[in-house]
C-alpha cells in the first residue's frame, strides 16, 4: 500500500514543492541549514500525497475517461483506495503541522496552513476550486507559498518580488496544463478555466500571466526572467499553431520540465552567490 501511495503522490512532480522549499532557503541566504530538514521532508511524499491523493479521490469520474491517467502523469485510483488515501494524507500531514505549530514562528505556520487548505479545497467540496473558472488558476498561487514560509521559518523576510512572480507563473501554468484535459473535463461537467476559455483563449490567458511573471522575475534576476519567457513562449506558440488538447498533451513533457530548468538557472546563481559571499 505504501508503494501505491507513493505512486499516487506523483514523484515526478515533487520538484514543484521541493524546489520552491530549497529556493526559499537559498533566498534566505543559506546554502544549507538543518533547520530546513523537517519542512523539506514534509513537502516530499506527505504533502504531495495531500495534493494528488485528494485530487484523485474527487476526480475519479473524469480520470476514468482520461487516457493519460495511470502513468507518470497521474494515477488512476479505485473506489477501495479512497479510505487508505485519506488515512495516508491525515497520518503523514497532521503530525508535521502540529510540530510546526510548536517549533516555528506563527507567521510561517499560518502560511503552511493556507498552503495545505488551498490544495485540499482545490479538489474537495464545498469549495472545489477546480470546478470554478479562474478561481482554479488563482488557487494555484499556493505553489509559491514556500518562498514565503521558508524564510519566515528561518527568521528572515521573504523576497516578496520572487513570491509574487512565482504566484503569477503558477496561475499561467495551471491553466495551460489544463488545456490537454478540456475534452474529459467538459464531458464530466468540470468547468475549468481551460474549458471556459477554450484552447486559444487559455493560451492568451496563460501568456499574459507568464509575461507578468517575467516582469517580476526580472526585478529579481534577469537570467531567470529570460529562461521564463523563452520556455513560456515556446509552450504557448507550439499550441497556438495547432490549437488542440492533443498538441497540449504532446508538449506537456516540456511543461513538466519547466520548473526544473528555471530552478536550475536560479539555483546555480544563488548557490554561487552565497558561496562567494555575495549574500549575507
Amino acid at each position: 500500500m505504501l508503494r501505491r501511495l507513493i505512486e499516487i503522490s506523483r514523484p515526478v512532480l515533487w520538484v514543484n514543492t521541493i524546489g520552491t522549499t530549497v529556493m526559499g532557503m537559498w533566498l534566505a541566504g543559506y546554502l544549507w541549514t538543518w533547520e530546513i530538514l523537517p519542512i523539506l521532508i514534509w513537502v516530499t511524499f506527505p504533502f504531495n500525497l495531500l495534493i494528488y491523493g485528494i485530487n484523485d479521490i474527487f476526480d475519479q469520474e473524469t480520470d476514468n475517461i482520461n487516457a493519460r491517467k495511470g502513468s507518470y502523469e497521474g494515477a488512476h485510483i479505485f473506489p477501495n483506495e479512497v479510505v487508505p488515501i485519506w488515512i495516508g494524507v491525515i497520518a503523514t500531514n497532521v503530525p508535521f503541522l502540529a510540530y510546526f505549530w510548536f517549533t516555528l514562528p506563527h507567521s510561517a505556520f499560518w502560511w503552511m496552513v493556507a498552503y495545505s487548505l488551498f490544495f485540499t479545497f482545490y479538489s474537495a467540496p464545498p469549495l472545489r476550486f477546480k470546478g470554478r473558472p479562474f478561481l482554479d488558476s488563482f488557487s494555484n498561487t499556493d505553489y509559491a507559498f514556500p518562498l514565503a514560509f521558508v524564510p519566515l521559518a528561518l527568521g528572515h523576510e521573504p523576497v516578496w518580488l520572487a513570491v509574487v512572480g512565482l504566484m503569477l507563473w503558477s496561475i499561467a501554468k495551471h491553466a495551460y496544463d489544463a488545456i490537454q484535459d478540456i475534452e474529459q473535463d467538459s464531458d464530466t461537467g468540470i468547468k475549468t478555466t481551460a474549458v471556459f476559455l477554450g484552447v486559444r483563449g487559455t493560451l492568451i490567458w496563460s501568456g499574459v500571466w507568464w509575461l507578468a511573471s517575467t516582469v517580476f522575475f526580472a526585478l529579481v534576476n534577469i537570467p531567470v526572467a529570460v529562461a521564463n519567457i523563452l520556455i513560456a513562449g515556446y509552450l504557448v506558440l507550439s499550441v497556438w499553431k495547432d490549437p488542440t488538447p492533443k498538441k497540449a498533451h504532446d508538449v506537456y513533457k516540456y511543461s513538466i520540465a519547466f520548473p526544473y530548468v528555471a530552478g536550475f538557472v536560479a539555483g546555480v546563481q544563488l548557490v554561487v552567490g552565497i558561496a562567494f559571499g555575495h549574500y549575507s
